[in-house]
């Protein structure tokens, strides 16, 4: 494991917030692009093993660069999570043979569904409830869903639509008999996220819901990944907490976010884990992380 990092604002919180925020991390997921150098045994180093680590899809990668990413992190001892992106299966023979890859090779259990950004689709499936209704999902013995969720919204879909999408996707995970689960878009501030999860149980969505934060990066990074994934209200909220030029070049942590997280959970609005989105600073998360010991 990576030397330990200096502690952030949360080592001076009291004891009940700093237990809750160490389990938090300790049991955090991470977020990694397939042709990332971390993606296999070289990981070992800085995580622990049993970590599960999401293997996203950007629109350079192949279907196979996933597959074997996850196959790499299978055999170094992690939970690898591939995201399967329903308007970038070319066909139902593509989607039946990326789902036997990462099943047979990599003995995935779990997926991220979600529906990506081809416009048009490039294949039969509009959105992922058409992949999961199609059947193709379940018969590779995938028995887990996560589903993407967006506390302030997606600058291409409409609340409601993002509400009503969720809403049915999880209901027929539920029909499948496949346990699903939410992940949340990052963000910089506490309360759209506690308020949206409040709304998801208001609902009757009693499903985990796994919380995205930003792992240790320049504002300069943060920034730009924040207005590509159009995260509008946070956005306005790192540029207030870092508002002097030499900021720009500092490492944000997302220490004070957790910490509002924690101290804003109620019974309809708890937070069930954390997922680190680490925008290629893989090291710096791993010490971040191994602070908070």
């Amino acid at each position: 494991m990576c030397a330990a990092a200096r502690p952030g604002p949360i080592a001076a919180a009291g004891d009940r917030i700093r237990d809750r925020a160490a389990a938090l991390i300790a049991a955090a997921s991470i977020e990694l692009s397939p042709r990332d150098e971390w993606t296999g045994r070289r990981l070992r180093d800085l995580f622990a093993a049993g970590t599960g680590v999401f293997v996203n899809h950007p629109g350079s990668v192949t279907h196979q660069d996933i597959a074997a990413a996850c196959a790499r992190l299978r055999q170094a001892g992690f939970e690898p999570v591939p995201h399967v992106a329903a308007r970038r299966l070319a066909s139902f023979t593509q989607a039946n043979d990326f789902l036997r890859r990462i099943t047979g090779e990599a003995g995935v259990e779990t997926v991220l569904l979600i529906g990506g950004d081809a416009e048009p689709p490039v294949g039969p499936f509009r959105d992922s409830f058409a992949l999961l209704a199609s059947g193709v999902v379940e018969r590779h013995g995938i028995r887990q869903i996560a589903f993407a969720g967006y506390p302030e919204g997606n600058p291409l879909i409409g609340a409601k639509t993002l509400d009503a999408a969720l809403q049915a996707k999880i209901a027929l995970a539920e029909r499948l008999g496949l346990a699903a689960s939410v992940v949340t878009q990052f963000a910089f501030e506490a309360e759209p996220v506690l308020r949206w999860i409040e709304a998801l149980k208001a609902r009757g969505i009693a499903c985990p819901v796994r919380v995205g934060v930003a792992g240790p990066a320049s504002v300069a990074t943060l920034a730009k990944f924040a207005v590509r994934c159009g995260i509008g209200a946070s956005l306005r909220a790192l540029a207030r907490g870092h508002t002097a030029f030499a900021s720009i070049v500092a490492e944000a942590t997302p220490d004070r976010l957790i910490q509002a997280l924690i101290e804003g959970e109620a019974a309809s609005a708890r937070i069930d884990a954390l997922h680190v989105f680490t925008f290629g600073g893989v090291r710096r998360t791993a010490k971040w992380a191994t602070a908070h010991r």
